[in-house]
């Protein structure tokens, strides 16, 4: 599978299935097709764009994920496969009975990885990582310190060479860039999880009752600064308004296609989602389990 992530927002665009292909008709331009086992995910942001239950469908069956965005082409919904493991319903069963120590101990290097992994990047970038990688060492089962939230507070001011810098949603700044680069990893790591038959809505830390994909957003957290470095750059190149634009939206899907070192393997977010979402069905069995992140 070549993991493709389409994104559609320039142009409204036709989608239909033919041939299990996904064929994509631009407005009243030239039309495009590519096979559906090819795509990782679709991120439909034109208003204008139509599609059919069956392109849904046939996305879905064949492993892929579709996101929907909004007016301000930010990703407001996700759609996943629901069956995507033969033995699913083994493996759901034991990720809802998973014991609270199990789940900090997993949270745990889950926070060491994301701390590392933010002052790896603020030391390749500026030279300093702020003391964020003295704080990998303090973390403990369940993160009781919160060493997670102390982190952020040294990384985001250096990471954009701007004290005041805030990491807010609703921003009108380089936060819209973040939005959608963490929308499409969610999707990603969202699609990962859903392979390895367990459920994205049931997380280790997240628990957000009105989020589906608290799993999912556990586990992209030390991936985040994949999408920082792209933004970074956006930044750099375009000012803190830089525009959510077509161009915008290829870097931060093209930082995502790359592929990362992993246990001495180069290998892409697919492969390292479904690997982690593999790797959590072991430490829900009983087995010791070692998360795997990019960088490690």
């Amino acid at each position: 599978m070549t993991e493709r992530v389409i994104d559609i927002s320039q142009t409204g665009a036709c989608l239909r299935v033919r041939h299990r292909q996904l064929v994509i008709t631009l407005g009243d331009g030239p039309t495009e097709s590519m096979p559906m086992d090819d795509i990782g995910v679709v991120v439909s942001s034109h208003p204008r764009t139509t599609f059919s239950q069956a392109v849904l469908s046939e996305l879905i069956r064949q492993g892929g994920s579709f996101v929907v965005c909004d007016e301000k082409c930010l990703p407001v919904g996700m759609l996943l496969p629901l069956a995507s493991n033969y033995i699913q319903v083994e493996r759901m069963a034991a990720q809802a009975n998973a014991k609270l120590p199990l789940k900090k101990r997993l949270w745990q290097q889950v926070v060491v990885a994301k701390v590392k992994a933010q002052s790896q990047l603020l030391q390749r970038l500026r030279g300093t990582d702020a003391g964020i990688g003295a704080l990998a060492g303090r973390v403990r089962s369940g993160d009781p310190k919160n060493i997670e939230a102390q982190a952020a507070r040294r990384y985001w001011g250096p990471l954009f060479n701007d004290p005041s810098f805030r990491r807010n949603h609703d921003a009108d700044d380089q936060n819209r860039c973040l939005n959608y680069g963490y929308a499409v990893l969610r999707a990603i790591v969202a699609r990962g999880v859903c392979a390895a038959g367990l459920h994205p809505s049931l997380g280790i830390q997240h628990h957000n009752r009105y989020s589906q994909f608290c799993l999912a957003d556990d586990l992209m957290e030390p991936m985040r600064p994949i999408v920082d470095e792209a933004v970074v750059k956006l930044v750099d190149a375009k000012g803190a308004q830089a525009p959510l634009d077509k161009e915008s939206k290829a870097e931060l899907i093209g930082a995502l296609q790359k592929r990362y070192e992993c246990n001495g393997e180069k290998r892409t977010l697919f492969d390292i989602s479904n690997r982690l979402g593999e790797s959590l069905v072991s430490a829900f069995a009983g087995q010791k389990v070692t998360l795997s992140f990019p960088g490690a």
